[in-house]
């Protein structure tokens, strides 16, 4: 009996564990292997330029608008083909027309559409666009002089349709990461590897650029416009690009509780494009619909499936080790020793902070699950 359910509990974990790597380490090795095999393609700078209407949406001060827009308008584009276009979110602004007069000739200040939101201020910044290439940008991070004329060289490809650019985090002291950060490196590099098989699944919505004309409004409150617009795109025949030669840099830091909310808000952002936009579902209809399944929607199985491993081959071990007297022996020093080590405070500390950017995270999974299940999109606050 105490065989069998060893049997049962051991099979349990590794199927889990086996489902992980699969996921998280399979799928992007195969990605890679693929996407290596295809001959990177080598863009010429367009001529003429074409023309750049940067859209800034933002609820921010005037000083932070301020500063963004001083910075966007270093590029190193052609002057006379830029415009930043400032728009003010009409629930959230806190800045108004009046604080931010007296821009550079290039910049112009629109009011978002009601009810405000993300998608509404997007819909009325590109509304008021007049150039050929949309860029888009957040006010918090900072472009590399030659980011746009990056983004915009690859759009000279004529089936690509979108394109995003890599956001650079800081990284704490001496270069350490925390568990996000270090995610992020590993979602760059996936994203990078599936532009060049076919399309990157979603776009870096502090820096990336689309056509003019593939434009559709936004509909009201979505939460990922950089998962729904790529995706559109993708479901009409256009690909979607990836560039480490376009870069943003963001100098905050952010601490478990705040990336619990964010990842909370992007996650449930995945249930509603699956709901809003069903196509990206249909293998038939969708070109990417394996990249988008492995990288958005098995993810979601991840704490699920952590805890099934965890608890399987830990209670599997456990009752292995109980079962004679070298073992029970054997768990008891590991337990000493575990407790030992928690005593000394580096060690302390830095366990302490492992296990909650991991609670974080994986909690975020379990809670936009639920968002999802119920329909409940206002994530916001």
């Amino acid at each position: 009996m105490q065989s069998t359910s060893f049997v049962i509990l051991f099979s349990i974990g590794v199927s889990a564990l086996l489902a992980l790597a699969i996921i998280w380490l399979g799928y992007p090795l195969v990605v890679r292997m693929l996407g290596g095999m295809r001959p990177r393609r080598v863009h010429m700078p367009a001529k003429p330029s074409p023309s750049v209407s940067v859209i800034l949406a933002s609820c921010d001060d005037a000083d932070a608008i301020r500063a963004r827009v001083a910075d966007l308008l270093q590029t190193e584009h052609p002057a006379e083909r830029v415009e930043v276009i400032v728009t003010l979110d009409a629930a959230r602004a806190e800045a108004s027309h009046e604080d931010l007069a007296g821009l550079d000739r290039r910049v112009r200040v629109v009011g978002g559409d009601p009810p405000g939101g993300k998608s509404a201020t997007l819909n009325a910044g590109v509304r008021a666009a007049r150039n050929e290439i949309l860029v888009f940008a957040d006010t918090a991070q900072r472009f590399h002089r030659d980011a746009i004329p990056a983004l915009v060289v690859e759009l000279d490809e004529p089936r690509l349709g979108a394109v995003s650019g890599m956001l650079e985090l800081p990284g704490g002291a001496k270069g350490s990461l925390n568990l996000a950060e270090r995610y992020w490196r590993y979602e760059r590099w996936l994203r990078l590897w599936e532009a060049r098989l076919h399309s990157s699944v979603g776009v870096t919505g502090a820096i990336y650029a689309m056509r003019r004309e593939l434009w559709e409004p936004l509909p009201a409150n979505l939460i990922l416009d950089d998962v729904y617009v790529p995706m559109r795109l993708a479901l009409t025949g256009w690909r979607v690009g990836f560039t480490d030669r376009a870069r943003a840099r963001d100098v905050r830091r952010f601490a478990p509780a705040q990336e619990y909310r964010r990842k909370v808000r992007t996650l449930t952002g995945v249930i509603q494009v699956c709901a809003w936009l069903p196509g990206v579902l249909n293998p038939i209809r969708n070109p990417i619909w394996l990249q988008f399944v492995f990288h958005k929607l098995l993810r979601l199985l991840t704490p699920y499936l952590a805890a099934l491993a965890l608890l399987g081959m830990a209670w599997a071990g456990v009752s292995a080790l109980l079962s004679s007297r070298l073992g029970t022996q054997l768990l008891l020093a590991v337990a000493v020793l575990g407790a030992v080590l928690c005593l000394i405070p580096r060690v302390r500390r830095t366990l302490t902070g492992q296990i909650a950017w991991g609670v974080a995270l994986q909690s975020s999974i379990v809670v936009a699950t639920v968002n999802g299940v119920r329909g409940r999109w206002d994530v916001w606050r």
